[in-house]
């Protein structure tokens, strides 16, 4: 078997083939190009347009290795957006490359390579490890603070104390007043278990004051819950977490307030009558939310208790995300000092039927964020194609359950969680997506999307919104490691779901069912997950590979699927089957420039039987076999 020489064209928007990947307007770059030394190659083209005209601009080649010939081109970035893909000539063809794919037709540009000017993207994400917190559900360290039976009331029920083995109770029985005790100073008393499995950054589920355990229906934006330790509590963690390199992102809703929230206080639970907008018509925050003539008030989705906010305000906006003292400013100042935020239900907000303000309002909620921080992260929730959100000037990211998690889950077996989420009326089927399948969900996000934005994605499998994949009895323990490895390998940032390194219970028939209590008895936690996860959290954070390296998918046959992350010199391939049975690949390594005379060497210290010949690594695979190699593939310069 031979391997096709185009499918040794590559180039990215990285530092390893852009210059500068996040120029300023009106900076220079040059922009490579590879393609494999002996390749037929007559000429090779950048086009890209400029002013809305199509320019040609012929690449020469910049240097020779042993394995591969490099073009460049250098010009000026003039225009915001700088979109461009590679024109390639034979003797008898002419070929022409993008994100997305090698065609010998002029392609559509929605998969052009593209360069924004003037975006700067978080670096510290690309070497992050994320691990998520639901507060109440991690670590109680103060039981002093813990919410006690009867606390309170809240939409005529009262809270419920439980013990830490309990199970959490059903909406049905417990309307999310069932707390476990999980506070901010159990998160920072284990710290050091986070740093040993190799976490440098935490996403915690929302801290703000609130009467039910998920808090995302706040009755205070401005106040840390007093049962998670309060404001202080918060100082002191993040503090702690700064000081072990490690950074924090918080989680608010403002596309909707709780109805116990101080600007609407509909029950007058927690303050006084005249307070808020639902009872004072007068009030300033009356104009925050959406009123009729008869005082009845929308709320999103339909569900009473969580008024919607009404961006049609200046006021609004200002207090949300424009004074000083705004929202969303507000904790990112001293001395709270948070790195990031992560924004609920963000791809709705800001719509209301004729009004749809989205597009001006979360360029201004990026420009105020960045103001009080330059590096920190933007990350809007979206279960969909995310795109419109994605170019530069809004979010840096979604939660990427489009482009990695949903089509890893339909990989090893699952419904599309949509489907069954949204569609519970239907009967879908549960076939497996074969690995092409896999590719091309893959790739029809990513080669869409700026490299800069590209490579910051929040990659996940679980969260507080999902049932955890462990948990499902179809999947087992084989197809759920090769789901991790990829979420670890895979551009962007990968996010561990508290527990899931341990192999936390729970179950799939609720939403209460991914939110279990942390489980802190070593004998009852899974050695063989938490060594996984440890691995590739510490890999993820050491290496340049899995940072900043290219990504090119090299095999997608029936169910099994190979990418490479790679730099000139280090290879990291990622192999994941989801045959039932045993089987051989051929993966065309040699695209990558990998011949006989690289070292090869399985992470994890798996010894499959493979052999490279001419290019082609030929590997038996068992069923349901992951394997991660790590290749070293020096390279010289050569003349001529």
């Amino acid at each position: 078997m031979k391997f096709d020489w185009k499918d040794s064209i590559y180039s990215d928007g990285s530092k390893h083939y852009v210059t500068n990947p996040t120029p300023e307007l009106g900076e220079k770059v040059t922009i490579r190009l590879r393609i494999l030394k002996n390749a037929p190659v007559e000429d090779v083209i950048l086009r890209g347009k400029i002013n809305g005209q199509a320019h040609f601009f012929a690449m020469t080649e910049e240097k020779k290795t042993e394995q591969f010939v490099y073009y460049k081109y250098q010009l000026e970035i003039n225009q915001p957006l700088f979109h461009y893909h590679f024109i390639i000539t034979t003797d008898d063809e002419t070929y022409y490359y993008n994100q997305f794919e090698i065609s010998n037709y002029p392609p559509v540009e929605d998969y052009d390579f593209r360069i924004v000017a003037d975006y700067q993207p978080p670096e510290w994400v690309k070497s992050t490890v994320f691990y998520q917190i639901f507060p109440d559900r991690f670590y109680n360290a103060n039981p002093d603070n813990d919410v006690q039976d009867n606390q309170y009331t809240f939409n005529g029920y009262s809270t419920i104390a439980k013990d830490w083995n309990e199970e959490p109770g059903e909406y049905e029985e417990a309307h999310c007043l069932d707390f476990f005790g999980g506070d901010l100073e159990g998160i920072k008393e284990k710290i050091p278990y986070l740093k040993e499995l190799g976490v440098n950054a935490l996403y915690l589920n929302p801290i703000f004051t609130a009467a039910t355990h998920h808090k995302y229906d706040c009755l205070d934006y401005f106040a840390v819950d007093p049962h998670f330790g309060g404001d202080g509590a918060l100082i002191d963690l993040n503090q702690e977490l700064h000081s072990n390199n490690m950074k924090v992102m918080l989680d608010v809703s403002v596309n909707h307030t709780g109805i116990a929230h101080k600007w609407f206080n509909k029950e007058a639970n927690f303050f006084a009558e005249d307070v808020g907008a639902y009872n004072n018509p007068e009030a300033k925050e009356r104009e925050y939310y959406y009123f009729d003539e008869e005082g009845n008030y929308h709320g999103w989705e339909g569900v009473e208790t969580l008024p919607t906010l009404n961006y049609e305000s200046e006021a609004l906006r200002d207090a949300i995300y424009r004074d000083d003292d705004s929202v969303l400013k507000y904790w990112l100042q001293d001395p709270f000092n948070i790195d990031a935020w992560r924004l609920d239900v963000a791809d709705v907000m800001a719509r209301m039927d004729d009004k749809q303000m989205h597009h001006q309002v979360w360029p201004e909620i990026r420009e105020n964020i960045r103001e009080e921080n330059s590096e920190a992260y933007i990350l809007g929730e979206h279960w969909r194609d995310d795109q419109e959100f994605l170019r530069g000037d809004e979010w840096d990211s979604s939660m990427n359950y489009f482009g990695f998690g949903r089509p890893v889950r339909q990989f090893v077996g699952e419904i599309d969680h949509m489907l069954e989420r949204r569609l519970e009326q239907f009967d879908f089927s549960s076939q497996k997506r074969k690995a092409s399948e896999l590719a091309e969900q893959f790739k029809q996000k990513i080669a869409r999307l700026p490299h800069q934005i590209a490579y910051v994605q929040f990659n996940l499998l679980d969260s507080h919104d999902i049932s955890r994949l462990h948990n499902n009895p179809q999947v087992s323990w084989q197809d759920y490691r090769g789901a991790v490895i990829m979420m670890f390998t895979f551009p962007g940032t990968p996010n561990i779901y508290y527990g899931d390194e341990v192999e936390i219970e729970g179950h799939r028939e609720s939403v209460e069912g991914c939110r279990y209590p942390m489980e802190w008895e070593q004998e009852e936690q899974n050695q063989d997950y938490y060594q996984l996860y440890k691995k590739l959290s510490h890999l993820k954070q050491e290496k340049e590979s899995l940072q900043t390296g290219g990504f090119k998918i090299l095999y997608d046959n029936d169910y099994v699927i190979a990418y490479a992350r790679f730099t000139a010199d280090e290879i990291y391939l990622t192999v994941v089957s989801q045959e039932k049975s045993r089987s051989q690949v051929a993966i065309p390594i040699g695209t990558l420039g990998v011949f006989e005379e690289a070292e090869v060497s399985e992470v994890f210290g798996q010894q499959p039987p493979l052999e490279i010949e001419a290019g082609i690594m030929n590997l038996e695979l068992e069923a349901k076999d992951a394997f991660l190699f790590k290749i070293i593939n020096k390279t010289k310069e050569v003349g001529g």
